[in-house]
């Protein structure tokens, strides 16, 4: 059976974050990544619509509806430039507005109005490998349920505990927990000693930290430049990754 009108108009709605956060609902693509989300319990998927090839040779729970759809169909509903194969749609988990007990554990990292849903991923992806256990959005940064911000995670939506979450409320349960802060004025973080645990704060492209956010930092670091070279910054996904993987050496 073809796939509806109705279904289709609403999946596409779902680009949308007022829809997103209306019906608690946002889409995943991909034959990896929806492999994943259907091996984990985090996530319950709601519904697949997936190309004849994919549904009769991928494994799926058996309490998930599935839809075959034509490419055509596919296209229509698909968030991508070029649709692969399956599309989820999927709940939202339930929000738990309180914050983990183990912070003190070891690094998480806080993100100061990253606007971007791409580099929001790559943040995720950069935590994940680097084994940070949670990433903190501040206000004005992107929305997690973005489909850019979930297919650039490639996945580590599944594993990182992300909140939404001011870094004052982050730091008042752990309130020696050291805070570091992406500068250009700060000090080489490769020549510190970095501690077991501790929050990485970095700031949207350009701007950089806010000023609200500066105040809670108590140490700040940065990525020293080649000698003679006058590139203004970085990216904040590339700034964030040489800064994790130096923290965590």
């Amino acid at each position: 059976m073809p796939i509806s009108s109705g279904t289709i108009k609403f999946i596409s709605s779902l680009r949308q974050k007022k829809v997103r956060q209306n019906y608690h609902k946002f889409t995943v693509e991909g034959t990896r990544i929806v492999a994943e989300l259907l091996s984990q319990d985090r996530y319950r998927v709601d519904h697949l619509y997936a190309l004849e090839t994919w549904a009769d040779n991928a494994p799926r729970q058996a309490d998930v509806p599935l839809t075959v759809v034509t490419p055509r169909e596919l296209g229509r509903i698909s968030q991508l430039t070029t649709p692969n194969q399956v599309l989820a749609v999927v709940d939202m988990p339930a929000h738990d507005p309180a914050l983990p007990p183990d912070l003190a554990d070891g690094w998480s990292l806080y993100l100061d109005g990253v606007q971007s849903p791409s580099n929001l991923g790559a943040l995720l992806r950069i935590a994940d490998w680097f084994g940070f256990s949670y990433v903190f959005g501040g206000p004005g940064t992107a929305d997690l349920y973005n489909s850019k911000s979930i297919q650039a995670s490639m996945g580590s939506f599944l594993r990182i505990v992300y909140r939404e979450q001011f870094l004052e409320e982050v730091i008042r349960t752990s309130p020696d927990l050291p805070v570091f802060g992406a500068d250009l004025a700060g000090e080489n973080i490769y020549s510190i000693t970095p501690p077991a645990a501790g929050v990485l704060v970095i700031g949207a492209e350009g701007p950089g930290i806010g000023a609200g956010t500066r105040e809670q930092v108590n140490r700040w670091i940065t990525i020293p430049r080649a000698p003679g070279r006058t590139a203004e910054s970085l990216n904040a996904a590339v700034a964030a990754g040489i800064l994790c993987s130096a923290l965590r050496r």
